[in-house]
Formats: C-alpha cells, sequence, structure tokens
C-alpha cells in the first residue's frame, strides 16, 4: 500500500512540473513582442474566424501600414486631468468672468476670476483650480461666449 501511495504521489508530481513547465513556455510566449503581421492576423481572425483565415491565405494581401508609417497619438497622461493656465483662463472668459488676454499667467486678474466663478457656482473660493473647480469650469473651455442667463461678478481688469 505504501508503495502505491509513492508511486501515486511521484505521478502526480511529475505530470504537475509538466504542466508547470508547458505554462512558463506558454507565458514566455505570450510577453513576446508582436508584429504588426501578427496584429493584422488576429484582428482578421476575430473578425472573419479562422476558417475563412485560410480560405483567403492565398488572396493577395491589402497594403498594410507599418506602426512607422502610421501617425500614432501619445496617450493622455494618467490620473486626472491638470489644466494648463490658457485653459482655464479661456474657460473662465467664456463664462464672463475673466477679460483679460489668454496670455497663460495666472495673475491676480485670474485669480480673482476664478475666486468669483468658485463663488458663484458653490465651491471653496480659494482661487485654485483642482478637481472640482476645473469639473465645473471645464464645460466652458469650448463654449462661445458668456452662458445666456448667467450673471458673473464682474472681474475687474
Amino acid at each position: 500500500m505504501k508503495r502505491i501511495s509513492v508511486f501515486i504521489f511521484a505521478l502526480l508530481l511529475g505530470v504537475s512540473l509538466m504542466s508547470c513547465s508547458k505554462k512558463q513556455e506558454t507565458l514566455e510566449e505570450m510577453q513576446q513582442p508582436m508584429s504588426p503581421e501578427d496584429l493584422n492576423r488576429i484582428k482578421t481572425e476575430s473578425q472573419t474566424g479562422p476558417a475563412a483565415t485560410l480560405a483567403n491565405a492565398t488572396a493577395p494581401q491589402a497594403t498594410v501600414v507599418s506602426a512607422t508609417e502610421a501617425k500614432l497619438e501619445p496617450l493622455p497622461p494618467s490620473g486626472p486631468y491638470k489644466p494648463g493656465a490658457k485653459d482655464i483662463q479661456a474657460a473662465l472668459k467664456n463664462a464672463g468672468y475673466y477679460t483679460g488676454s489668454i496670455d497663460g499667467k495666472l495673475g491676480p486678474k485670474s485669480k480673482k476670476a476664478i475666486e468669483d466663478f468658485q463663488s458663484a457656482n458653490g465651491l471653496t473660493a480659494d482661487g485654485k483650480v483642482g478637481p472640482r473647480t476645473w469639473a465645473a469650469l471645464s464645460k466652458h473651455l469650448n463654449a462661445v461666449g458668456p452662458e445666456s442667463g448667467s450673471v458673473p461678478a464682474p472681474a475687474g481688469e
């Protein structure tokens, strides 16, 4: 009985080790960078299925644009968006709180406009554009002018 238990344990250990080595090989294969051709093949297979891919294997291939030829846009930074001074001034101007020029410098006029905007929108009027202030202010970034019906406090130039 003891010999059979040792044999079964050894057999299970051997199978387990073989399984782990196969998983390691698969993991290493997955970590290899893929070529644009591989990505295109996977995309085609997912759209048409493997059978259609095999049927089209002899068909002429369409022109594939390589990654170096394609214009790639940079990824946005992780975390919350931090607006620039020009974005802040433009949004304040569109909301009717800032009358100065959009020069990218947050001076006393910009700070006063931020405080006025914060006060009018129920935010803490500290003159700093944090996440809550920007959430309210960013709605005005691409606006054409002051919203109708809003009565902002003049920013005084």
